[in-house]
């Protein structure tokens, strides 16, 4: 009896020590941008503790500034409160290097679309992480089959395609590469329901389901704006109260980013050569003049310093 009594126990430390090395608690953030900073809000908003990890200086103190400006408006809002954000921004840890990956149980990159610059930063962190630590990229049209094959741990490579606002916007696309494993899918899910997300499990394709959909409808109001046949401003009211969005098409291309709209619609275009992803030039004139949307001030509309639209 006591021979079986050991065994069982043995049996349950066993199972606890298996469950002890699936918690993830700290969360390592590749990228202070736009999306970096939202992923962040979110996951220290579900209790987790944070690692935001930038390149350099001035881009982690705009970074700060931003994220908390951020939390003041929705303070001011009656949207959170000043002891909310005082436990968010307590739970994240700011980091110029890349050797921090080492404390964290999970990483996500939120870095600019291109494939190289992923690939260079996942061959680093390979080499960095803990041998069972999953590898997530944020990325919404490039391959992550391509991006883990400079990595040793292939099944545990996986995208997370988050939306903007992140912190408002309930769904994540879970993106399965060729190798990605069952058992990282399920765990990936755990923690979208930990921080709150509805997942959509989708396969490797570009531009997913959300990009690859909502791509064509921002460049065809790109180009009615383009061929005179109505002002931006209308545009946006005619879908809006035609088709109850919550923003116009060209409102929502100034909230994502201008430059990332661009970089879609050019891997789309390249990828599938399909004409409907050939970026309208209206679009690529904006972007070389720097007129990147809200985050910039202007874009197809003008913004305040707050983000609020200038009429």
């Amino acid at each position: 009896m006591s021979d079986e009594k050991l065994r069982l126990e043995d049996l349950l430390d066993g199972v606890a020590k298996n469950e002890d090395s699936d918690r993830i608690e700290t969360v390592a953030i590749i990228g202070a941008g736009v999306m970096g900073q939202g992923i962040a809000h979110t996951v220290a908003a579900a209790g987790l503790d944070v690692i935001i990890i930038e390149k350099g200086e001035k881009h982690l103190e705009a970074a700060k500034n931003t994220i908390a400006a951020g939390m003041d408006r929705e303070i001011a809002r009656w949207a959170m409160t000043g002891s909310e954000k005082k436990s968010i921004l307590s739970r994240i840890k700011w980091s110029l290097e890349i050797e921090s990956v080492k404390d964290a149980d999970l990483i996500i990159e939120a870095v600019e679309e291109n494939i190289e610059t992923k690939k260079s930063i996942f061959k680093t962190l390979d080499k960095l992480a803990q041998p069972d630590t999953i590898f997530i990229s944020n990325t919404s049209t490039l391959s992550l089959t391509k991006i883990s094959e400079v990595t040793e741990r292939s099944d545990k490579i996986i995208g997370m395609h988050f939306h903007n606002p992140v912190p408002k916007v309930a769904l994540v696309e879970l993106v399965r590469a060729l190798d990605t494993s069952d058992d990282t899918v399920e765990k990936m899910k755990q923690f979208a329901s930990k921080i709150k997300k509805t997942a959509v499990e989708v396969y490797e394709y570009p531009g997913f389901v959300t990009t690859r959909a909502i791509v064509p409808l921002l460049n065809e109001a790109m180009y009615i704006l383009l061929e005179g046949v109505a002002t931006a401003q209308d545009i946006d009211t005619a879908m809006k109260l035609g088709y109850n969005f919550q923003q116009g098409p060209l409102e929502m291309a100034d909230s994502m980013g201008l430059d990332e709209v661009l970089a879609w619609m050019e891997g789309l275009w390249q990828t599938l050569g399909e004409p409907r992803y050939r970026p309208c030039p209206i679009l690529r004139k904006l972007v070389r003049e720097r007129k990147l949307g809200r985050k910039t001030g202007e874009g197809f509309f003008k913004y305040d310093s707050d983000g609020k639209m200038i009429k």
